[in-house]
């Protein structure tokens, strides 16, 4: 028998009408031989109104007594649900999150999920019960209301499918499915209210969802679409207000890798930070990221430049809201480092996605040229294997998405978004019951200890590349243009670039970027004449020794302790880092080519992959 969890966000149990709608979904999949499982969140605004109701008792309330405030909205809708299904004739049972089993850590107001038992939800389900599951909040070890925070509800339920998809004792033989009810009919090119001709995407890849979701993409939160890829769960996101097929979110099929771009999106609540003059030795990055982790803060952007005269720049990203936390623990040590501080709150992250960038070539230049025509201004650049991004002032956000998503054709219809025929046309086919995926299809130990210890890193691979070189721009005038100018020509010359990190510190720009060795020196030509004509005083080196490394996973941004375990492993060897970047499912540093191998054994042994 298959099992389908149904996730309903606030905007669908808003009101008794949306709730008995919610309801008659539920009731319809179980008519149509399922069992179900019904995650809820809190009623509409509710969330938001405990939140300013805490705020009138204390300026700074205590964080667990936060989770014990806001885990109530979520109690609220599951007693509500139960009562609209038994009110339309089908048996339901609500539960808490305490009450099913979801054991978290004891981090309040962004707890993770460390294990989830299945044992009284298949109770239920076997005595023909439709359950309803609390989403968003969870249980410590010690018996404390945890929170999962931002996006916790579709965590929740991909994280319920995920642990009743591998469990042995389920009836549902690995049959399940996980659909997602918003106030949106799928996840679009774009977000449709800032560039009304986005399109809707039939299908995506978790890793162009997971960098969509964590850049600004606001449909779901990556932590769901990390449980999703971890273990194997096809995710449906759908509107709640009509029958309309929604986007599914799936395993990576090779038409996909004809996109070059799926998607574009603009996150506004960014804050930027740069730590100007640091020491350019080992374990300086390892001491700021790991001292960031300490207080959960979630690094996202992060550009380290090739250090001059013993000295390096690293900037980074973070949410609004923690930007008062990580100036508390920065400002500390960036004194002990004989360091200065630089901060900007009015910028926003524009980003592009698509597994295509991994073959096709001319992707960040064509980007650049865009927002160059537009005469935006770039603060910061970060590439990933399939992510483009680039912070920019606020208020130019949404300019720069408008002319990004232009650029890249992204309202036309493609394979994969309202294109019928071709190869972009195969349906997702749900896999029959008892069929064994390529995920669960391995050692069951390890399965075991995945799922009891849900959200721990995964990183599946470290790899090392020294075929490349790195040409290194000090001093580029912080001008719209200049950058695109640079990749024009290079582009022009038929020259393949791959990293790119861009840091503006102390109001010039510093760009490093990574052609083939056997480009370097045309490259190198190509970018002194090209910056000349920019900025007679800008100095251009290239460097043939140099190893890039690559820590692959899931969840790498989110993970604040990735980081701080990568950096921490190479200061121990003593080896230094000259580039970093980021991203959900990558992050790559640049070392001398010397200390390469070193480097790969070091972070094998840290992630335990020897």
């Amino acid at each position: 028998m298959r099992l389908i969890v149904q996730k309903f966000g606030g905007t669908s149990v808003a009101n008794a009408q949306r709730i008995m709608a919610a309801a008659r979904r539920a009731i319809r999949a179980k008519q149509e031989g399922n069992q179900v499982i019904v995650v809820v969140s809190a009623r509409g605004d509710t969330t938001d109104e405990l939140i300013e109701l805490a705020k009138e008792i204390s300026e700074q309330p205590p964080a667990r007594e936060m989770d014990m405030l806001l885990s109530t909205g979520e109690q609220i809708s599951i007693a509500l649900m139960a009562m609209a299904i038994q009110t339309l004739g089908e048996r339901a049972i609500s539960f808490t999150g305490a009450q099913v089993g979801i054991v978290t850590d004891s981090t309040h107001t962004k707890a993770r999920i460390k294990s989830i038992s299945t044992a009284r939800m298949r109770q239920a389900l076997a005595e023909g019960q439709i359950v309803i599951v609390a989403g968003f909040q969870g249980i410590d070890e010690n018996w404390n209301i945890t929170t999962l925070g931002r996006g916790g509800s579709d965590t929740t339920a991909v994280a319920l499918a995920a642990v009743m998809k591998h469990d042995p004792a389920q009836e549902c033989n690995g049959d399940v499915g996980c659909e997602i009810y918003t106030d949106v009919d799928g996840v679009y090119t774009t977000d449709p209210r800032i560039v009304p001709e986005a399109r809707k995407m039939d299908f995506i890849s978790y890793d162009e969802m997971l960098e969509l979701a964590s850049v600004g993409a606001g449909v779901m939160h990556s932590r769901s679409i990390e449980f999703g890829k971890k273990f194997d769960v096809p995710i449906h996101v759908r509107s709640s207000f009509s029958d309309a097929e929604g986007t599914w979110i799936v395993p990576e099929a090779e038409w996909m890798r004809d996109v070059v771009v799926c998607g574009a999106a603009l996150g506004r609540d960014e804050a930027r930070i740069s730590l100007n003059g640091v020491p350019d030795q080992p374990g300086i990055s390892h001491r700021v990221f790991a001292a960031m982790a300490d207080h959960h803060i979630v690094v996202d952007m992060i550009a380290q430049n090739v250090g001059e005269g013993g000295k390096a720049a690293i900037g980074f990203t973070v949410l609004g809201d923690e930007l008062p936390a990580a100036l508390s623990v920065l400002r500390p040590l960036a004194a002990e480092l004989g360091a200065s501080i630089e901060f900007d709150e009015q910028v926003s992250k524009v980003s592009i996605v698509g597994t295509g960038m991994r073959t096709h070539s001319g992707v960040a230049e064509r980007m650049f040229a865009a927002l160059a025509a537009e005469n935006v201004n770039m603060k910061m650049i970060t590439t990933a294997d399939i992510k483009i991004s680039v912070l920019v002032s606020r208020k130019e956000g949404v300019k720069a998405l408008r002319a990004v998503h232009q650029a890249f054709g992204l309202g036309q219809p493609r394979p994969g978004a309202g294109q019928p025929g071709g190869k972009g046309s195969h349906q997702f086919q749900r896999r029959p019951a008892g069929a064994i995926s390529p995920k669960s299809n391995r050692d069951l130990a390890a399965l075991t200890q995945q799922l009891t210890s849900m959200e721990d890193i995964v990183v599946s691979d470290v790899l090392l590349d020294t075929d490349q070189g790195r040409i290194t721009i000090f001093g580029l005038p912080d001008k719209p243009g200049c950058c695109s100018r640079v990749f024009q020509a290079v582009a022009s010359a038929g020259i393949i670039v791959d990293m790119i990190v861009q840091n503006l510190s102390l109001g010039r720009t510093e760009l490093s970027f990574s052609v083939p060795q056997a480009d370097l020196d045309r490259a190198l030509q190509v970018t002194r004449e090209v910056v000349g004509t920019l900025d007679p005083a800008t100095r251009v080196a290239a460097d043939a020794g140099i190893a890039r490394l690559f820590v692959h996973g899931v969840g790498m941004r989110t993970h604040t302790g990735v980081a701080r375990r990568m950096f921490g492993a190479l200061a121990e060897r003593g080896i230094n880092i000259s580039m970093i970047n980021t991203s959900e499912v990558r992050i790559s540093v640049v070392v001398d080519r010397a200390h390469g191998e070193e480097a790969l054994a070091c972070l094998q042994e840290a992630f335990n992959l020897t």
